[in-house]
């Protein structure tokens, strides 16, 4: 069975959705209102600046080309500089025994390496050998 609610909760409940209501329709009308004349200025702005853009874009495209080349090229030499610092860091501590981050791979790398060329001069001296008696078989 549906509870019958007091009168004065119906009136509480009804009150609150105009109030809701009011606030949603308020905030969204500003808001409207706002990108309304937002994009009315930006149109404004628009026609105001091109001709501006027309006869200054002879110097401003190369002075901006420059310009984001030289950021470009301080930021690339900052990174690079960084970096290089680092892996100095890295090679210090390496070679100074503290075992960095990544010093076991290196140390695997290593060995591997050494075993495959030690493979390499076994499997040369084998085919040296095998050359030099077949030249002294023929």
């Amino acid at each position: 069975m549906a509870q019958i609610q007091p009168r004065h909760e119906q009136h509480q409940q009804l009150s609150r959705q105009v109030a809701k209501t009011t606030t949603a329709v308020t905030v969204g009308g500003s808001l409207m209102v706002l990108s309304g004349l937002t994009l009315a200025a930006t149109v404004i702005g628009l026609v105001v600046a091109t001709p501006l853009l027309v006869i200054f874009s002879p110097v401003l495209v190369p002075a901006t080309i420059t310009i984001f080349m030289i950021l470009g090229g301080l930021l690339a030499a900052g990174g690079f500089g960084a970096t290089a610092t680092f892996v100095f860091y890295w090679m210090y501590r390496y070679t100074t025994g503290k075992h960095p981050i990544g010093a076991d791979k290196i140390d695997y790398a290593r060995d591997r390496l050494a075993h495959a060329a030690h493979d390499i001069k076994e499997k040369a001296e084998q085919l040296g050998h095998q050359a030099q008696q077949q030249i002294k078989g023929t």
